[in-house]
């Protein structure tokens, strides 16, 4: 038995195809299917369920991965502390972004690492949160900065750097501005730009209508909020995102949504962090911090 032969098996058992495996872990599809092969020989029981479309855990196999993920884990944190016995930070972490992030402490603190340890090689992915945060889960990253609405799961350490609730924002000659706050019902009236599904503030803006028991579709979504901050000054639409997103910008106003979800941008990683990914996330969180 080996370790890459477990952490073949976890992959596997994490995406559902040896096909997603292989991708995720940047190796042959066909090396997958015959290293876990080979682990089921080796141990007397078949593991997988080989279906037409996806690849399922066997009985046995799902009484058997837990321990296989309690090995990687125990080599990757026997790792850690040898690292910090000795002060060296090496090896490679895999950082997730929400995509087109360009807050200036995230900017700065990665900076700021590269040049405290430039022979930490660092793997950057940009997703949606909700793509993140599984990321972080299936171990195919180290640490990654999520805006959310629901708790993150178990297993995972967040640092929250910022709670907020939802605004609306408008000309600066809009009707609505000067109002206390808007409703759901009132942006249901509306051409509502938002961010798309899988994001932080999509979450928050559901579950905020869900609890009014209003529809609202945004009629536009993109994944750069600059993008829907210049649509919305153009009078396309209501941008819903946060305070902070707009920033102040000249030309727009905010509105607060009544009884909005909170939505939280946080620094999460997985538990027992290599060296390298503990640097990352005390660098950025030094830079990130109010």
């Amino acid at each position: 038995m080996e370790l890459h032969q477990l952490r073949y098996l976890v992959a596997v058992a994490d995406r559902g195809s040896f096909t997603a495996a292989a991708d995720a872990l940047h190796v042959a599809q066909s090396g997958v299917s015959a290293q876990v092969a080979k682990l089921e020989r080796e141990l007397g029981h078949r593991l997988l369920d080989r279906g037409t479309r996806t690849v399922g855990l066997t009985p046995e196999g799902t009484a058997l991965v837990p321990y296989a993920r309690a090995a990687l884990a125990a080599v990757a944190a026997i790792g850690t502390v040898a690292d910090e016995l000795t002060g060296v930070v090496r090896g490679h972490v895999r950082l997730g972004t929400v995509i087109g992030c360009t807050i200036p402490g995230y900017l700065a603190g990665f900076a700021a690492f590269r040049a405290d340890h430039p022979t930490v090689t660092v793997e950057v992915a940009e997703g949606n949160s909700d793509e993140l945060i599984a990321g972080l889960s299936t171990n195919t990253l180290d640490v990654a900065l999520v805006a959310h609405a629901h708790p993150l799961p178990d297993g995972l350490t967040a640092h929250r750097l910022i709670r907020e609730p939802l605004t609306a924002v408008v000309p600066g000659d809009h009707e609505w501005v000067g109002r206390d706050a808007v409703t759901c019902a009132d942006l249901a009236t509306r051409t509502v730009l938002c961010l798309p599904p899988g994001t932080g503030v999509r979450t928050a803006l559901d579950l905020t209508c869900a609890a009014e028991r209003t529809v609202v579709d945004p009629a536009v979504q993109a994944h750069s909020p600059e993008a829907l901050l210049a649509l919305a000054e153009r009078g396309a639409g209501v941008a819903v995102l946060t305070a902070s997103m707009a920033g102040g910008r000249p030309g727009l106003s905010t509105v607060p949504i009544a009884r909005s979800a909170r939505t939280n941008l946080s620094l999460a990683t997985r538990a027992a962090p290599s060296a390298a990914a503990g640097a990352m996330t005390r660098t950025l969180r030094e830079h990130l911090a109010p």
